[in-house]
């Protein structure tokens, strides 16, 4: 049997509220007093058994999701993902929600996590844009005792802290890969579209995809990154644009994690299934653009998982601990018409090879 409190106690020769008193970090004891108890730990082996000790001190976790004000079907399923963890973890006494009040301002962002204090909130994990104004009041927030998880996206921080996600560089590589061997013996440009090259994530996709196109794949060039700020208007007015000005494209890298309004600038004025078009995320959009042959291949990672690792590496940090690193990698997931169909019980289709029967 693992030894309890009770022989922590004999073996330091102190009272239980002693114990209690060391291991909650409480001042009132001894240096001396603290060393026995240490020792006692180590002789002993003693584990704590954190969840025993919350529920005797009714201690409840408190972690908020800050995410984007704008946003489509991804961040529609991340929340569906947030609220089906929250039902989840209520009985260990973990409360989860969600704030959807970020915006492209990073004045604004730091403002809203300025807002969030010890006595309102333990954790955060937050979805933004990396900026410096964001990166100092990350830092900021931590030195309030706040823990933080950077979801999804990343900052480049000073300090280590827990980000949740996939290697984008590597997708990127991926998405280059797939899109090169889709395009075969062709040789044209390739067009990109992100919702903004300031996130992280998308930077990082974009030196992925480079790496792998220009090193291996001689015949195609990727055109400068177009921005649509997650405004449709504007996406539609940059790629007709780019259409109109490159009529030699074959290819489109939709790197941005919300792929139905570059698509639709897309199909408003080319035809799909004459260019290779890889995307990010799985959603019911990019879903159907497989099922119809509009989106060759999409570069996905489990929402699921990506809520839940926020939520365990949050506990994790609160309770002091190293959280387990292998439970928390994120994979790249590459989806196709073929495994998206299987996954959804449909029956698998056939889709002629790029450059072959649909040209």
């Amino acid at each position: 049997m693992r030894p309890t409190t009770k022989d922590l106690a004999r073996a330091a020769g102190v009272s239980l509220a002693t114990i209690d008193r060391v291991l909650n970090g409480r001042p009132g004891v001894r240096e001396k007093t603290v060393k026995a108890v240490n020792q006692a730990i180590d002789e002993l082996g003693f584990v704590r058994n954190l969840s025993a000790a919350n529920l005797a001190r009714g201690r409840t976790y408190r972690f908020l999701f800050l995410l984007p004000r704008q946003g489509d079907q991804f961040l529609e399923t991340l929340i569906e993902r947030i609220e089906e963890a929250r039902s989840g973890v209520v009985a260990d006494s973990i409360l989860v929600r969600h704030l959807r009040s970020l915006d492209e301002d990073p004045h604004q962002t730091a403002r809203v996590l300025a807002e969030q204090t010890p006595d309102s909130v333990d954790g955060v994990a937050i979805m933004a844009p990396e900026s410096p104004q964001v990166r100092d009041a990350i830092a900021r927030l931590i030195e309030r005792g706040v823990e933080v998880v950077q979801f999804v996206s990343a900052q480049s921080l000073e300090r280590r802290v827990d980000l949740v996600g996939i290697d984008n560089r590597a997708a990127g590589a991926t998405a280059a890969r797939l899109l090169g061997r889709f395009v075969g013996a062709r040789r044209g440009k390739v067009l990109v579209v992100a919702e903004t090259m300031n996130a992280r994530d998308s930077l990082e996709r974009r030196l992925g995809f480079d790496r792998v196109l220009t090193g291996e794949f001689p015949g195609l060039e990727a055109l400068p990154s177009l921005e649509t700020h997650a405004d449709p208007a504007r996406a539609r007015r940059t790629v007709r644009n780019a259409v109109e000005s490159y009529p030699e494209i074959v290819a489109a890298y939709v790197l941005t994690s919300e792929a139905k309004a570059p698509v639709e600038a897309l199909r408003a004025v080319c035809d799909l299934r004459r260019i290779v078009v890889i995307a990010h995320e799985r959603t019911r959009y990019t879903e159907a653009g497989l099922a119809s042959g509009d989106i060759d291949a999409v570069i996905a990672q489990d929402p699921g998982h990506l809520v839940r690792s926020a939520i365990r590496l949050l506990r994790a940090r609160s309770d002091d601990r190293e959280p387990i690193a292998s439970q928390e990698q994120v994979r790249i997931e590459i989806l196709i018409e073929d495994n998206v169909r299987a996954g959804n019980g449909a029956p698998p289709g056939r889709v002629p090879p790029r450059g072959v029967a649909r040209r």
